[in-house]
């Protein structure tokens, strides 16, 4: 049955999600805040900086009336980046959201709280309840998702029936999704994989290879494992869609934004030179902040994050952290 559905965030993500929805029968509003990115998208009906070269049906309305988009919608997918996830929540604080379910596809950890973005919408909209949260995650780009190519991705809600509502709304012959309880592991995992992204863009742009890359995955998943259990998740959440298969594919996708800041700083730019010539964002910048502060608070060992701590805001360079982690001391393989 047909669902009213609002997006708030018209970036790949958000115009691959409207496509995605809307090609599954569903009402479909887009909220772009840029009145004149707003008035291309609708006249162009194409995303040409965020998804180019695919079309956005007539049937998707495009606006930048926030309550229009919000009010009376059975889902509303949050889809900016995470950390304008509270200022846009802000907004929605005098829009009655009824039973809505809404649908967090951002991924990151906010800096100076330390918040995922579920609690962030939690703390910051009064009316929304948090088992009406549900996390999306997994591996799935926007560029792929947007032409339909076979992707699985996971729905986290601490309630099982919302988790399934947005299963419902979302599977496709396309587009499969598993759901899963563990909204803090979910969460995590596809936070912290950036980081690890980072670091296997560094290992590129300095011109290691792909032993360097797999130990970097394999060792990346232990320290998101750790701290993921510390604050409270399922080991065994990491090892799938949001932890090692959201890892696998933003450590070695030509699209992943997170590993090509790390190759062109491996390259010899610097991070604001690399960030100042982009116009998506790349969420493990700011999650490395983050992570940083977490693994200190929870007395985490993550040596992988805070090397690319170093290097990204200390500026450390790439080999000589890399020769720091070759020569720690000598330990036994231990996930723990």
């Amino acid at each position: 049955m047909a669902a009213r559905i609002g997006i708030l965030g018209a970036g790949g993500w958000g115009t691959a999600l409207a496509v995605l929805l809307h090609s599954n029968g569903h009402e479909v509003s887009l909220w772009e805040f840029r009145e004149d990115a707003a008035r291309c998208l609708a006249e162009q009906r194409e995303n040409k900086d965020f998804l180019p070269g695919v079309k956005i049906p007539l049937g998707i309305s495009i606006t930048t009336n926030l309550k229009r988009v919000v009010k009376g919608k059975e889902f509303l997918f949050v889809a900016v980046p995470s950390h304008v996830v509270r200022s846009v929540a802000e907004q929605l604080t005098n829009i009655p959201l009824g039973r809505t379910t809404v649908v967090s596809c951002s991924k990151g950890i906010e800096n100076e709280t330390l918040l995922r973005m579920s609690e962030v919408l939690s703390k910051t909209i009064p009316d929304l309840l948090a088992d009406r949260i549900v996390a999306l995650s997994g591996p799935s780009h926007a560029e792929e998702v947007g032409r339909g190519i076979p992707t699985v991705v996971v729905a986290a809600s601490l309630s099982q029936e919302s988790a399934r509502k947005v299963q419902d709304v979302l599977m496709s012959p396309v587009f499969r999704v598993y759901t899963n309880e563990d909204l803090v592991g979910v969460e995590l995992g596809g936070a912290l994989k950036n980081i690890i992204a980072i670091a296997a863009g560094i290992s590129d742009g300095v011109g290691f290879g792909d032993n360097t890359k797999a130990a970097l995955l394999d060792r990346g998943i232990v320290e998101i494992t750790r701290l993921g259990t510390a604050m409270g998740a399922n080991p065994m959440t990491f090892a799938g869609l949001s932890g090692m298969g959201d890892l696998i594919v933003t450590c070695t996708s030509r699209h992943s934004r997170n590993r090509y800041v790390g190759e062109q700083i491996g390259r010899g730019k610097s991070l604001q030179e690399v960030l100042n010539g982009m116009i998506m964002v790349a969420e493990g910048v700011r999650t490395t902040r983050s992570a940083y502060d977490l693994s200190r608070i929870h007395r985490v060992e993550m040596p992988i994050t805070a090397e690319v701590y170093k290097v990204l805001f200390e500026k450390k360079e790439p080999k000589q952290a890399v020769y720091d982690l070759m020569t720690r001391d000598p330990k036994a393989e231990d996930w723990g």
